[in-house]
């Protein structure tokens, strides 16, 4: 079931996810509310499920993984468990997604060097067939929807 979300719990989520660590304070003078008001709103906005999490953005080069590859597999099987737990204990494994179409599922990965990202690719291969891609560089980052779909235009 979708939450129906006015303009300002909008304005809430677009400036959290620009900067999740600011005050309520600061995040209510930028939406126009009371710092009560806000920490209502925010609270609300979580208890229903809407914002799930907060994270820190981290540099992946300068932690030491400066090979962004994303990896497409194609998954013969129905027995998708033993591939969700190598999702869950490969750490180097950022994103997953379950997609339709030749490939069954989209993975993106961080590795500390081309050997690592081989060893990564050949224990992903033993679970169907893959295909690599480098990052060269990450044109648009990731971020979260800005409004509301009803209004979007295209």
């Amino acid at each position: 079931m979708t939450e129906s979300l006015d303009q300002t719990d909008w304005a809430i989520l677009v400036e959290l996810q620009n900067d999740a660590r600011m005050s309520l304070t600061e995040l209510g003078r930028r939406v126009n509310l009371s710092a009560s008001a806000t920490t209502e709103r925010v609270r609300r906005l979580e208890s229903t499920g809407i914002i799930t999490a907060y994270r820190a953005e981290v540099d992946l080069t300068k932690v030491g993984y400066p090979v962004l590859a994303v990896v497409r597999l194609k998954y013969p099987g129905n027995k998708h468990e033993p591939l969700h737990r190598l999702l869950k204990e490969r750490l180097e494994i950022l994103e997953c997604l379950r997609t339709t179409g030749d490939d069954c599922y989209t993975i993106k990965v961080a590795a500390a060097s081309m050997p690592h990202l081989e060893e990564l690719v050949n224990e992903l291969t033993e679970f169907g067939s893959t295909t690599t891609n480098l990052v060269y560089s990450q044109t648009q980052p990731y971020r979260g929807p800005q409004q509301d779909p009803a209004t979007s235009t295209l």
